[in-house]
C-alpha cells in the first residue's frame, strides 16, 4: 500500500492501536486525526455532499472509538475503519431511500442535489470530461456510489484493494468484478450526460425525456441508459472517453484544514478510551472535526458534488464557542428513592441568564408581540426598511440587520423562502433577540421550495426567544440550533418535514428551554423522522416542558447522543415509532436524563426507551399506555418512582435492567389497569392548543387520587 502521508498510522499501526486501547490519549488523538480524512471522504462522496454528511461522519467515528477495544487484529485497523464507514453509509441510505415503496421501484422526484451539483460545477468553470464525470456520478445508484467512494480512495492511494473487498464483504476476485461493473455503469452515465448536453437532442432522446423533471432516479436512469445503448447517434458520444482513474486526480482530494489538528489534540488529551467519559469527550472532539470547524478555519473546504470533490471557497462562519466546563456530579444515593428528582445540573453560574425566567409564560395571554423593531410580511419587500409600513419579505434579510435587544415580528400568512436562513447574531442575557408572530396572526414558513440538502433555519446564536412560528415542508430538518445558549422556543408548530422538526445539538448547548410546542408528522414512514431532538452534544440546563410530539416516523422526543442530562416535564409523545428515546445511541454514554409527568401512548414501538444508555435515568410520575412495549430500559440503572405502565401491545409492559431501582410503580403492585384513569379517550389531549399555546385541558390518562402516573396538566414553573 502506498504511504498516503498518515505517518505513524501507516508505519506502526499495531503499536498505535495498542497504545490507544491502553488509554494513551496521544495515540488516540493520532489515530483519529490520521483517519478522519479517509472517513470524511468516503462518507461525503457516497452521500453526494448531503447536509447529513457531518452527522454520519460523527456516527462513524464514535462507533470506531466504542468498538476499538474489541478489534482483534490491530494491524487491520484501516480496513476495519473503512468497513465501518461503508456499513454506516449503507444503513443510512437504506433508511433514507426514496425510490422504493413496498418493495417496488417508483419514479423519483427531482434530485435535490441536481441544482447543487450543477451550480458547483458552473462556479468552478470545470470543462470537458471532468465536468461530465462529476455529473455522471449522480446517475449511479446507491450501491455504485458507495463503491465509487471506496474505489476513489483506492485510486488516491489511501486504501488498498483488500480494504475495499473487506468493506463490501467480498473476496478480491468478486470485488474486481463489482468494480468493473460499477465503472461500466459510470461510463454509460457519462454517455447519458453527454447526450443530454447536445442541442438539439436526437429525436429518440427527446421522446425518451418527455416529462423528465431533471432528476436522476431509478426510472429515468434506466430509461435514458437504455436509449443511449441502442441509439447509434447517442452511443457514439461515448467513444474516446478518458479512463476515469486518469480524471479523478485532477478533481482533488478532500482537504482537511490545519485547525483540525488542534481540535484533536485538545480533546484527546483529556479523553480516556476505556473510561466512562471517553465517548462524551469524543463528541467534543468531533465538534471540532466536522463542518462547523471546517467553515471557521476559512480554508478551502471541499464541496462534494456528484460523488466527487472540488475546492470551493467559503466565507468563515463565527468561531465556535468554547466547550462548557465539566460539571462534577455527586454519586447517586443507594437507598431511598426521591419523590421527585433534582433538576439536571447547569453550567450557568448566573441565574439571570436562565431563559426560563424570561419565557413570559402567562396563562390566558395570547401568544405573540404587538410591537417590534423589524417587521416581515409575505407581501413585503427586502428593499423596504423593515418598518410596519414597509416590511421585509424574508427572514434572512431580517436576520442580517437585527441587533441585540430587538424584536422581529412576522405578520400572518405564508412565507416561501428560496434560500435557507442562518441566525448568527447573538443577543445578551439583558438584551435578548425575539423572533415572534404578531399577536393574533399565524405566520407559516413553507420550506418546500428549498433544496433537500438544506436545513430550513440554522441558528448559531445565543439569547434568543423564538415563538409562534409554524414551519413545514422542509426536505431536511426544519430548525437546527447549533451550540445555542439561553434560547427559548415557545408555541412552535413544526410538521411535515423530511427529517426533524426542532434539533438542538453540538457541544455548548446550554440553558435552552422548549415550551408549549408541537412537533408532528416529521419524516412520516422514515426511520430518521424525529419530532424534537436534543442530541449529538453536551451542555447543562436544557429543559423541555408542555410539548407534544406525535405522528413522527421514528422518535417523538429523542435525546440520543447528548452527554449531559436533559429535563423533560409535562410533555406527551404519541403515535410515533418510539415515544421518548433517552440517550445512548452509538455513544454508550452514561447520562441521567430526568423525566417528570410525561406520557407516551399508542407508539408502535417503545414508550420510554433507554437506547443503550447505562445512566441513572430518573423517571417520576410518567405514564406509558398502549405502546408496543411501555418501558424498555434494559440497560439503564434507572430510578423509577410512581410510574404507570398499562395495556402494552404484543411486548411486555416493562423491560428493566437488574441495576434499576423501582418503587411505587404499577408493576410494583401500586395500582394498574385502564380503570385507574379518568378516561382513555385521547380526543381532548390531542385537541388544538388554546391561544396561549398551553396544553389543552384533559382528563385523558389522569390517574385517580394518588395513583401512579403523569399529572396531565402543565407543570408549574416550567
Amino acid at each position: 500500500m502506498r504511504d498516503s502521508g498518515t505517518g505513524r498510522a501507516v508505519r506502526d499501526m499495531p503499536g498505535l492501536v495498542g497504545a490507544a486501547r491502553g488509554g494513551d490519549t496521544r495515540a488516540l488523538e493520532e489515530l483519529l486525526a490520521a483517519h478522519l480524512p479517509l472517513v470524511y471522504g468516503i462518507v461525503g462522496r457516497a452521500l453526494n455532499g448531503h447536509a447529513d454528511v457531518d452527522d454520519l461522519v460523527q456516527e462513524v467515528m464514535l462507533r470506531i472509538v466504542r468498538a476499538l477495544p474489541s478489534l482483534r487484529e490491530p494491524e487491520r485497523f484501516r480496513s476495519w475503519a473503512v468497513a465501518i464507514a461503508y456499513r454506516e453509509v449503507q444503513q443510512y441510505q437504506r433508511r433514507t431511500a426514496r425510490d422504493r415503496f413496498h418493495g417496488h421501484e417508483v419514479e423519483n422526484v427531482a434530485d435535490p442535489l441536481t441544482d447543487f451539483a450543477e451550480r458547483t460545477v458552473a462556479e468552478l468553470e470545470l470543462s470537458g470530461q471532468r465536468r461530465d464525470l462529476a455529473l455522471a456520478a449522480r446517475w449511479l445508484d446507491e450501491d455504485d456510489r458507495r463503491l465509487l467512494a471506496l474505489w476513489w480512495e483506492e485510486e488516491a492511494g489511501r486504501i488498498a484493494r483488500a480494504d475495499v473487498a473487506h468493506a463490501i464483504g467480498l473476496n478480491a476476485r468478486h470485488t474486481a468484478v463489482r468494480v468493473r461493473r460499477m465503472k461500466l455503469r459510470l461510463e454509460e452515465a457519462r454517455t447519458v450526460v453527454r447526450a443530454l448536453a447536445v442541442a438539439p437532442r436526437c429525436p429518440g432522446l427527446a421522446d425518451a425525456t418527455h416529462g423528465w423533471d431533471g432528476g436522476t432516479g431509478a426510472l429515468w436512469r434506466k430509461r435514458l441508459t437504455r436509449h443511449v445503448r441502442t441509439c447509434p447517434r447517442c452511443g457514439a458520444l461515448g467513444t474516446g472517453l478518458v479512463a476515469p482513474e486518469k480524471l479523478l486526480p485532477g478533481l482533488g482530494l478532500l482537504p482537511v484544514p490545519g485547525g483540525l489538528a488542534d481540535g484533536v489534540r485538545h480533546t484527546a488529551e483529556t479523553a480516556s478510551l476505556l473510561g466512562q467519559t471517553a465517548t462524551g469527550r469524543v463528541h467534543d472532539l468531533l465538534h471540532h472535526l466536522t463542518a462547523k470547524s471546517l467553515a471557521a478555519s476559512a480554508a478551502a473546504l471541499a464541496v462534494v458534488a456528484g460523488a466527487l470533490t472540488y475546492p470551493v471557497w467559503h466565507s468563515p462562519a463565527p468561531a465556535p464557542r468554547a466547550a462548557p466546563p465539566a460539571v462534577s456530579r455527586p454519586a447517586q444515593p443507594a437507598a431511598t428513592l426521591p419523590a421527585e428528582p433534582s433538576p439536571a445540573p447547569t453550567t450557568s453560574a448566573s441565574p439571570s441568564a436562565s431563559p426560563v425566567a424570561r419565557a413570559e409564560r402567562r396563562t390566558g395571554t395570547a401568544l405573540g408581540v404587538t410591537s417590534a423593531d423589524i417587521y416581515l410580511a409575505p407581501d413585503g419587500s427586502d428593499d423596504g426598511d423593515g418598518s410596519r409600513a414597509r416590511p421585509f419579505a424574508t427572514l434572512s434579510k431580517a436576520a442580517s440587520v437585527v441587533r441585540p435587544g430587538q424584536t422581529i415580528a412576522l405578520r400572518g400568512g405564508t412565507y416561501r423562502p428560496t434560500q435557507a436562513t442562518s441566525l448568527t447574531t447573538d443577543g445578551t442575557p439583558e438584551r435578548r433577540i425575539t423572533l415572534s408572530n404578531y399577536r393574533g396572526e399565524r405566520p407559516v414558513i413553507d420550506a418546500s421550495g428549498l433544496p433537500a440538502s438544506s436545513w430550513a433555519i440554522t441558528q448559531e446564536a445565543d439569547d434568543w426567544t423564538v415563538q409562534g412560528l409554524e414551519i413545514k415542508g422542509s426536505g431536511s430538518h426544519a430548525y437546527v440550533c447549533r451550540s445555542c445558549r439561553n434560547t427559548v422556543f415557545r408555541g412552535l408548530s413544526l410538521h411535515h418535514n423530511a427529517e426533524s422538526g426542532l434539533t438542538l445539538r453540538d457541544a455548548g448547548t446550554e440553558n435552552n428551554t422548549v415550551l408549549d410546542s408541537d412537533f408532528h408528522a416529521n419524516g412520516p414512514g422514515r426511520a430518521g423522522g424525529v419530532g424534537l431532538a436534543v442530541k449529538f452534544g453536551s451542555g447543562g440546563g436544557n429543559t423541555v416542558s408542555g410539548c407534544r410530539a406525535y405522528g413522527n416516523g421514528a422518535d417523538g422526543i429523542d435525546l440520543g447522543g447528548f452527554t449531559t442530562p436533559v429535563t423533560v416535564r409535562g410533555s406527551w409523545s404519541y403515535r410515533n415509532g418510539n415515544g421518548f428515546t433517552l440517550g445512548g445511541g452509538h455513544t454508550s454514554a452514561s447520562v441521567a436524563h430526568v423525566l417528570v409527568d410525561d406520557a407516551a401512548w399508542d407508539n408502535s414501538g417503545l414508550g420510554f426507551n433507554d437506547e443503550g444508555n447505562p445512566g441513572a435515568l430518573r423517571l417520576t410520575r410518567t405514564t406509558a399506555f398502549r405502546n408496543g412495549t411501555n418501558f424498555y430500559l434494559p440497560t439503564a440503572a434507572a430510578v423509577l418512582s410512581a410510574n404507570a405502565a398499562v395495556d402494552s401491545g404484543e411486548g411486555p409492559d416493562t423491560v428493566l435492567a437488574d441495576s434499576a431501582r423501582s418503587q411505587g410503580n404499577t408493576w410494583d403492585g401500586d395500582g394498574g389497569g385502564a380503570s385507574m384513569f379518568a378516561t382513555t379517550d385521547p380526543s381532548t389531549a390531542e385537541a388544538a392548543r388554546p391561544a396561549d399555546a398551553s396544553l389543552p385541558r384533559t382528563d385523558f390518562l389522569t390517574p385517580s387520587g394518588s395513583a401512579p402516573g403523569a399529572r396531565m396538566e402543565p407543570v408549574d414553573g416550567a
